[in-house]
């Protein structure tokens, strides 16, 4: 039996200014979701703020999980989270392109 995965991810915009934390359990239909608008709504943030490109994610198998780190994450600082994406990619890499299909 396949063990579904959940994700917690930060995608900024190209000068790195802006953050927005999502959960998804299918982070490749997600981020082209984010791309394209689809799913978007009037005024999504992501579109808004063009937050295209993912710089830092998180594997859960539980959606519980996933979603109490989505949480937890949102409520702290910007210093935090910059730390936090900084920690495994220090460069801020896009890491769009490195995330296969589920």
């Amino acid at each position: 039996m396949k063990t579904h995965l959940y994700y917690v991810y930060i995608l900024t915009n190209v000068g790195r200014t802006v953050l927005y934390i999502g959960v998804t359990n299918n982070l490749k239909r997600r981020l082209l979701e984010h791309v394209s608008g689809k799913n978007a709504g009037n005024g999504a943030f992501t579109s808004r703020y063009n937050c295209h490109h993912l710089v830092y994610y998180e594997l859960f198998e539980d959606i519980q999980d996933a979603i109490n780190r989505e949480t937890t994450l949102k409520k702290w600082s910007r210093a935090k989270k910059e730390h936090l994406i900084g920690q495994r990619n220090p460069n801020w890499t896009f890491l769009n392109d490195t995330i296969q299909s589920d």
